[in-house]
């Protein structure tokens, strides 16, 4: 896996001769370790400045307390599997997992969860609503519990499981983005992912403007692949008296960069605008503290870093500001599962709502994709959850940087603030 807890620091077996010499014969010229390798040599009584050794990373590989639960996960092996691209022929016995950022794998846990849930529908039918480990009439209840470390909520009633991750964007946006003739503009990131780009430009549609008026974009500097927080902010700055939305990913999907969100989210507040932050790569990949940070409303999806399967089941987080009638202004596309348990069953075609993010669920959640989802979070809480893995993921990726930059000359984007930085996939400039 790319992420700290799917697989252990490196595979138990040794390097290739050639990353064996990888010494350090001497520090002159050699970039300084990353702080994670430093403490973890530290900590360890290793000389750092034998740190490129396979030495090294078997003792990191034997001390790693996350390493178990790679044997958690079922991982690619057989290359001669339909579809497999014979470019690179013959695959040897064992994957390392880089494709997390897309699919993450398939628990052995989640297996077990679907197969119950299977046979309890066999064996009970409709009465799986109410019976079993799982009852499906309160299959959400527990896994946005579970949810609340992963997205920094101060509590269940700021996240609630449901559909996809546009849909729900399009559900959030429908309540959160209220132009008026004097602020109507969203400043969203140049290079965000294209489904984005549809989800407002089709908001904005929607509501008769005009998106090349409406929508601002933040592009990198010229010569730079990441964006800068100042950028952003005298951004909002320069279009303060009409911006009514500023709208980010909280780790950039290309470049990996993990936004200033709290910082963007102030400076968008303190000139009227909301905050919306698309979690696709952010959830379950760094820690994230949405209620503290002041974010308005935030959505992602549970098939990448929270391995809850190909196309599973979406999530949402609303600040407790916007719950029951704490802003009257606030509309929401009302469905039956959104109201409160207790009248959800009634049947009654006045509408009483949840006072949090459930009141925007629409539809029942699916049970199969749930039931993935929880098991997965089962494994995330196991592990010691984001702090957890956090703490591998910069490890990980500190040793990942170090040896691109000893043996990689000016072939990297370094990272000054390793805080501001996702896993593997890029670096903040």
């Amino acid at each position: 896996g790319n992420r700290g807890s799917t697989s252990s620091f490196l595979e138990s077996r040794p390097l290739p001769a050639s990353t064996q010499q990888l010494t350090m014969a001497s520090s002159n010229g050699m970039p300084p370790l990353p702080p994670s390798l430093l403490q973890a040599a530290k900590s360890h009584n290793f000389p750092p400045d034998k740190a490129l050794t396979c030495d090294f990373a078997t003792l990191l590989d034997s001390k790693d307390p996350l390493k178990s639960f790679r044997s958690e996960f079922y991982i690619p092996k057989d290359a001669k599997r339909e579809g497999v691209d014979p470019e690179f022929g013959e695959a040897p016995g064992y994957s390392i997992y880089f494709c997390g950022n897309s699919l993450g794998l398939l628990s052995k846990r989640a297996e077990s969860y679907v197969q119950e849930e299977c046979q309890k529908w066999k064996k009970l039918g409709v009465e799986g609503h109410f019976n079993g480990k799982r009852p499906w009439a309160t299959i959400d209840e527990e896994v946005t519990e579970k949810l609340v470390d992963i997205v920094g909520a101060t509590d269940s009633s700021e996240v609630a499981v449901m559909n996809s991750l546009s849909c729900n964007l399009h559900m959030l946006l429908t309540s959160f983005y209220q132009p008026s003739k004097e602020r109507f503009k969203i400043i969203m990131e140049d290079a965000a992912f294209c489904s984005d780009h549809h989800v407002i430009q089709s908001q904005v549609e929607l509501r008769g403007l005009d998106k090349k008026s409406t929508i601002i974009t933040v592009k990198p500097r010229e010569g730079s692949h990441t964006l800068l927080t100042k950028d952003i902010l005298d951004c909002i700055e320069e279009h303060s008296e009409e911006v009514a939305l500023v709208f980010l990913g909280g780790v950039q999907y290309y470049t990996g960069q993990f936004y200033d969100l709290a910082k963007i989210a102030k400076k968008a507040h303190h000139h009227g605008a909301l905050m919306g932050v698309d979690l696709a790569h952010a959830a379950g990949n760094v820690p994230l503290s949405l209620h503290d940070w002041e974010i308005d409303f935030a959505a992602w999806c549970t098939y990448k870093y929270l391995n809850a399967g190909p196309g599973s089941i979406g999530g949402i987080f609303v600040h407790k500001r916007f719950h029951g009638n704490k802003n009257n202004n606030l509309k929401i596309m009302a469905g039956w599962w959104g109201q409160k348990p207790k009248t959800r069953f009634q049947m009654k075609h006045e509408w009483e709502g949840i006072e949090g993010a459930q009141a925007w669920q629409v539809s029942n959640p699916a049970v199969l994709p749930t039931v993935c989802l929880q098991a997965s979070l089962d494994i995330f809480k196991d592990a010691g959850g984001m702090k957890a893995v956090r703490k591998k993921s910069l490890l990980l990726t500190g040793l990942l940087e170090y040896l691109i930059e000893c043996k990689i000359e000016k072939k990297l984007v370094r990272c000054r603030r390793r805080e501001n930085c996702g896993p593997i996939q890029g670096w903040n400039d």
